[in-house]
């Protein structure tokens, strides 16, 4: 037994296995989490193809210091104090969506149950899916172009304001009416909120990808554009040939009928939420009987 100990502390004395804590184990899951997400940030975005640009202007530098191009050293070291901000300035877009695209993970929400006592009237309705689908279907065959977005948890606030303020329920009269060619709120985009028609001829922003289908027009594009920066969805009637298509987290959703375009709404209406709001409302309905018993 001594040769055994004997001949590991001669051999493998170099091996030594650090003690690790739950805080290290800890440490390393976040640390990995993180890196995961901001590789696949970096995968889905733009910010590869910036970010080889500056892979290029740093082996440039690595290639002056090699060779001693003192010209080029001395731009490289007075740009390097602007870098940071150039970076930001660069990666504006792609930081924004991601900040964006974290904060719709309701992190919080799992911890800290905020205020839902209005959680029913904010969801989509039963009553305005049926309407939306009945005017993307009646809009189809008329071939009238038409861009719905529904706003979820991200305000749309910004881009409502650039259109005409509407503030009337959600009736398939309304959306044709307004959607009519040659009227004067058809141009556009309507913006939903709470189950009302908040404002018309809205300007949303146009996506940048290059892999959009050629075919696709403008309203396809302002539909993912939208899609891409907030968590709404944006339902799309193509003037030209009546299909009716869908934008949500950045992925467009094409040819839908009846029965698809419903499905698609329905998940805005966050119906595995509702037994939590029911089990709290029902909560809250006990207290306030059992503070009217006291008071009484």
């Amino acid at each position: 037994m001594d040769g055994i100990k004997t001949f590991f502390s001669t051999y493998f004395d170099w091996f030594h296995i650090p003690d690790v804590t739950w805080t290290d184990v800890l440490d390393i899951v976040i640390i990995a989490y993180i890196m995961y997400h901001i590789l696949l940030w970096v995968k889905t975005s733009r910010a590869w193809t910036l970010i080889k640009g500056v892979l290029v202007l740093l082996i440039f530098i690595g290639i002056s210091a090699l060779l001693r191009l003192n010209t080029l050293l001395w731009i490289a070291k007075n740009i390097a104090s602007v870098l940071i901000i150039a970076l930001i300035i660069l990666f504006q877009p792609e930081l924004r969506r991601a900040l964006d695209e974290l904060g719709r993970k309701r992190l919080l929400n799992r911890f800290i149950h905020f205020d839902d006592k209005d959680a029913d009237d904010d969801r989509l309705s039963d009553r305005t899916v049926f309407e939306l689908v009945r005017t993307a279907s009646e809009l189809g065959r008329a071939r009238t172009g038409a861009l719905i977005v529904l706003e979820h948890d991200t305000p749309l606030g910004e881009y409502e304001r650039t259109g005409i303020s509407v503030d009337a329920l959600v009736s398939t009269q309304l959306l044709v009416n307004i959607f009519e060619k040659n009227t004067p709120l058809h141009d556009g985009a309507v913006i939903i909120r709470k189950n009302r028609v908040m404002a018309a001829t809205c300007y949303l922003p146009l996506t940048d990808r290059n892999d959009v289908n050629k075919e696709l027009g403008t309203r396809h594009r302002a539909g993912l554009g939208i899609s891409e920066i907030t968590d709404s969805m944006t339902i799309i009637v193509s003037e030209e040939t009546g299909a009716v298509s869908v934008a949500y987290r950045g992925q467009l959703i094409r040819n839908l009928n009846d029965d698809t375009l419903r499905k698609q709404l329905e998940m805005l209406q966050d119906k595995e939420d509702e037994p939590r709001r029911r089990k709290k409302k029902k909560g809250g309905d006990s207290r306030e009987q059992s503070e009217g018993k006291e008071t009484v």
